[in-house]
């Protein structure tokens, strides 16, 4: 299996970090169309794409303002069996996010394009 693996380093406190991977409203600003989930253990989220990308995952693992992590529950094939996740930790003035989407089966085009893809969403 394969994972991809990303650190950035986000000039913001970890609380607006941790927010903007874990609600809703705030992964709409940088991810999906539409979100809906309730950020704790065991919550279903809806990553809405459009057609025909309406996504589902669950949270699998979560410590507040210090890490998320997703296990997708409905995708497609390649996305499915995975589990994407942000680990924080702050300097109190900036936040480093290790970012990692792991239990690829296959190192294909598809794991590259979302390589670049999370490399790309995330840095900007």
């Amino acid at each position: 299996m394969a994972t991809i693996y990303h650190q950035f380093i986000i000039k913001s406190d970890i609380k607006k970090v941790f927010d903007a991977v874990t609600v809703p409203k705030e992964l709409e600003h940088w991810w999906p169309l539409i979100c809906s989930g309730t950020v704790k253990k065991g919550a279903e989220y809806n990553f809405y794409f459009g057609e025909p990308y309406n996504w589902f995952a669950e949270i699998s693992d979560i410590h507040l303002n210090q890490s998320v992590e997703y296990k997708i529950t409905k995708a497609d094939d390649d996305w499915a069996p995975t589990t994407f996740a942000f680990y924080l930790t702050s300097d109190g003035e900036s936040t480093v996010i290790n970012f990692e989407h792991r239990n690829w089966q296959l190192e294909n085009n598809h794991f590259k394009v979302a390589s670049f893809c999370w490399a790309m969403l995330l840095d900007g």
